[in-house]
C-alpha cells in the first residue's frame, strides 16, 4: 500500500474514532475510512487512461521498429536499436526484450515473454507479427508492422470513444453521490431526523443501506469496465494449450 494511502487510512480511522466518541455514531469508524479510500476508486476511471497510453506507445514503437527495419538490419538488431527511443509507457517491456535478445535467448521465446510483459491482446497481435517475421525472415516485415501500427491506432481511437461514453454514467454517479453526502451531512445536524439511526439497530440498518448503495456503485463500475479481449499468445497461453 502506498505511503499516502496509509496516511489517509490512518487519518480517516482517527477521525472516525473522534466522531464516534463525541457523537455516539460508532458507524463512523467504518464509514469515514470507506469514504476516503473507497469513493475515489469507485467513481474514478481506473486504469483506462494508462491502458490507452500503453496502446499509443505500442503504435509509436511499432512504427519506429518498421522504420529501422527498412534500413536492412535484422529483426533482433532493429529491436535493440529502438531501445533508446522506446516510449516511456512500454520502455520497461522493450528493455527486457532487448536484454533477453542480448543474452542469446531464442527470438521466439523472447517475443513470447514480451507478449506476457505487455499483457494485452493488442500486444499479442504485435508479438505474433514479430514472431512470423522472425520465422520467415522476409523483406516485407516493415510494411506488415506499418499495417499493425495502423490497426493499433484504430484500436486507440475506438477505446477513446468507448471511454468517453463510459465517463458519462460515472459523472452522473459522482454528482448523485456528492449531493447525497451533502444532504446526509446536513441531516446529521438535525437530530429529529437522524435520531432513530443513533441506536444500535438503527446504525446497523444505516450500515445496510450504505452497503447497498456501495454495492450499486461497484456493479456500475464493473458494467462500465467491460471485458478484456482474450489473449492468444505468450508463455502462459502456451502452457494452457499444452495442458
Amino acid at each position: 500500500m502506498p505511503r499516502r494511502t496509509q496516511q489517509l487510512a490512518g487519518a480517516s480511522v482517527a477521525l472516525g474514532l473522534v466522531v464516534a466518541l463525541l457523537s455516539g455514531w460508532v458507524i463512523a469508524i467504518v464509514v469515514l475510512p470507506a469514504l476516503v479510500l473507497g469513493l475515489p476508486w469507485l467513481l474514478g476511471s481506473g486504469d483506462a487512461g494508462q491502458r490507452i497510453a500503453r496502446l499509443e506507445a505500442m503504435e509509436e514503437w511499432t512504427r519506429s521498429l518498421a522504420g529501422v527495419l527498412t534500413v536492412g538490419v535484422g529483426l533482433e538488431q532493429a529491436i535493440i536499436a529502438t531501445l533508446r527511443s522506446a516510449p516511456k509507457a512500454i520502455q520497461p517491456e522493450v528493455r527486457l526484450l532487448a536484454a533477453r535478445l542480448r543474452a542469446r535467448w531464442p527470438t521466439g521465446a523472447a517475443l513470447r515473454a514480451f507478449a506476457d510483459d505487455l499483457d494485452d491482446s493488442t500486444g499479442d497481435l504485435l508479438a505474433a507479427n514479430l514472431l512470423l517475421g522472425a520465422q520467415r525472415r522476409g523483406a516485407g516485415l516493415a510494411s506488415v508492422l506499418e499495417s499493425v501500427a495502423s490497426s493499433v491506432a484504430e484500436d486507440v481511437r475506438a477505446r477513446r470513444m468507448i471511454e468517453a461514453d463510459r465517463a458519462k454514467p460515472r459523472a452522473t454517479a459522482r454528482w448523485v453521490t456528492i449531493i447525497t453526502m451533502v444532504v446526509l451531512g446536513i441531516l446529521f445536524f438535525t437530530n429529529e431526523y437522524v435520531e432513530p439511526y443513533k441506536s444500535g439497530p438503527g446504525q446497523i440498518a444505516l450500515a445496510v443501506l450504505l452497503a447497498l448503495y456501495v454495492g450499486a456503485l461497484v456493479w456500475m463500475k464493473r458494467m462500465a469496465r467491460g471485458k478484456d479481449l482474450p489473449r492468444f499468445i505468450g508463455t502462459a497461453v502456451s502452457e494452457e494449450v499444452d495442458a
